[in-house]
Order: C-alpha cells, then structure tokens, then sequence
C-alpha cells in the first residue's frame, strides 16, 4: 500500500489495528541486549523536512552533536503538512556535516499492510534514490513509517539494516528487540516537551537507549513537529551525555552486549 501523499496518513485504528501492532511487538523478535552504565542519546528525524535539514541540524551542532535522518525518497522537492520537504543537495549539505542517512522507504509505506516483498522492494528503491543522490547505496538502519510493521517485515528487514525503530514510547534497556526499537517523540506543545524531559531524566537514572524522534522544527510546527524552542530545551537537558547518531549508538551497544 503507497502512503505517500502530501496531506497525513491515519493509520488503522479499532481492533484490526491493535491487533497488528500487538503481533509486531511479541513476533519475530530479534533480541539486542542494551547493557549500559551511563546514559545514551539519539536523536533522529522522520522524512526530512527541509526544517529538520537547517533547524534541526543547526540546533544539534550547536551541542556538537549529530542525528539521523531517516529519508524516504519520494518526498523530495514535495511540500507536505510538514512543510517543504528535502531534496537532493539538502541531503549532501547535511551528509557532509557528519549526519547519519537511513532508510524510511521510498513511497512512506505502511508496513503492516504490504507484503515482506513489497517492503524489501520499497526499500530498494529508495537504496537507488540514495545513491543516485551521491549518498550511498546501503544505509545501516531504517525506521518504520508511522511506526507499523509485520513480523514478516521486521524479519526481512533485518536483512539490508542492522537495525529497525519504531515509535513505540519507551527508553530501550536489557532485552530489546533489534527490529522494533522503542522510541520517544519530539512533539506535542507543552505536554510533548514535559515527556521528553521526563524521558531524559529517566534515563539518567536508570540508563539505556533513549532514541528521539522528530519530523519538522520550525515556529508553528505540525502535529508531528516541534519548535526550535522545544529542541533546544531537550538538548540542554542532554547535556554532558553520549548523543550519537543511531548507528553509532548502535556500535557502541553492540560492543558492550558481546
């Protein structure tokens, strides 16, 4: 199923819905075991809104920090309800700045609904946009759109990636599973912003992965969004902890579960 298209995608919702993501969580899991003494911060964006691309990395660089952009490549040159979205040189500028291009398929499909092939094939061709782009051909890790899998997805995607985020809220501690992992969102106004804190504050207590993920940083952010205002808070709040890129996180994850 094509999800791309400029105004928001509603996911299933009622008991076919519920039903899906239960099986995507407790099926086909991929164990990663996340044993960390101190805490550990990412920070990614979905679709790369051209805000996220100048904001966002600005923002971030400003820590000396670096995120993830998660590109689906049928979203450039676009405008969306996210606002103006990337495109090619964009994506180059923010590559070369040390930032991490992953795969969030090509069309922005929901996973749930497609097969494992269509998936693998989705993927494929947004490996093709990549590389035509001057941005390589095999990006390390994916995330969902909209956060839906299949147990069928999250096993064949665990080919091409080493690892799949969803947007399951959560900090990822102990047995995590490689090809759904927990994620906590930049968005939601004033409330959002408190749950992002108290996200940080809890893994500062108890350490883990916390991955963050956003979409558009600008004044007057989507639904999904967040403003520059908001960001800055977070990071301040992350201040003095190990932010990495998420496959860089991952290294280092993999090299203390071995």
């Amino acid at each position: 199923m094509t999800a791309l298209a400029d105004a928001p995608y509603i996911p299933a919702g009622g008991l076919a819905g519920k039903l899906r993501r239960l099986a995507a969580r407790t099926l086909a899991v991929t164990p990663l075991n996340v044993r960390l003494t101190s805490p550990l911060i990412s920070f990614s964006f979905d679709d790369a809104p051209l805000s996220s691309l100048t904001n966002g990395a600005t923002i971030l660089q400003g820590f000396g920090w670096r995120a993830t952009y998660y590109i689906a490549g049928g979203f450039d040159g676009r405008t969306t309800h996210l606002g103006p979205m990337h495109d090619g040189p964009a994506l180059k500028d923010i590559a070369a700045r040390g930032h991490e291009i992953a795969c969030h398929t090509y069309a922005h499909d929901d996973l749930s609904r497609v097969s494992a092939q269509q998936a693998l094939s989705g993927c494929g061709k947004n490996r093709d946009y990549l590389s035509s782009q001057g941005l390589g051909s095999h990006p390390e890790t994916f995330a969902f759109p909209y956060g839906e899998a299949s147990p069928g997805a999250k096993r064949a995607l665990l080919g091409p990636y080493r690892a799949l985020r969803g947007v399951r809220p959560g900090i990822n501690r102990g047995r995590t599973d490689r090809g759904l992992l927990k994620a906590v969102p930049l968005d939601g106004g004033e409330a959002g912003l408190g749950q992002a804190l108290q996200a940080v504050a809890d893994v500062k207590a108890e350490p883990g992965w916390l991955i963050f993920y956003g979409h558009d940083v600008r004044t007057g952010p989507s639904q999904w969004g967040c403003s520059p205002n908001f960001l800055e808070t977070v990071c301040r709040a992350c201040e003095g902890l190990d932010v990495r890129p998420v496959a860089r996180a991952l290294d280092l994850v993999e090299g203390l579960s071995g």
